[in-house]
């Protein structure tokens, strides 16, 4: 349906944009603004999170990542990544249930360039603890 009204449109001269240009990367200042909505006040303390990623990353594709929190898992509300460098900053979002055996997370994630990766762990009690690493990728991905 937009790409007919985009051809009516262009071809009459009136062209109307079908989607709003996003810059490539994030900035530092996106990601601080997303944390700070994050954490609702809270002061960000180092500790208690444990972010597990390569420092050099020979292709940003597939990039294995661990984040572990210490603490019981009924304390841990969610773990949230970022990503400085992505498109879309906020990797992902994980929420444990009331099963799960620990507050931890093994998986990969895709990086458009070196960056500063970001781990979030927001605790029942509202507090909030981080953990971040600075890696450098050889092979960029996310760009296309």
């Amino acid at each position: 349906m937009q790409r007919r009204r985009f051809l009516i449109l262009s071809g009459t001269g009136l062209v109307v944009p079908l989607a709003p240009v996003r810059p490539v990367h994030a900035t530092p200042a996106d990601v601080a603004a997303l944390i700070v909505e994050l954490a609702a006040g809270a002061e960000l303390r180092d500790g208690r999170v444990k972010l597990d990623l390569p420092v050099m990353v020979e292709n940003g594709n597939s990039v294995g990542m661990t984040v572990s929190v210490d603490a019981p898992v009924a304390d841990v509300q969610s773990i949230d990544v970022f990503a400085e460098g992505n498109p879309l900053p906020h990797v992902l979002r994980v929420r444990f249930g009331p099963n799960a055996g620990a507050p931890r997370i093994a998986t990969r994630i895709r990086l458009a360039t070196s960056q500063t990766v970001i781990a979030i762990a927001k605790m029942a009690d509202g507090t909030c603890w981080c953990d971040s690493v600075d890696l450098l990728v050889t092979l960029a991905a996310c760009i296309d």
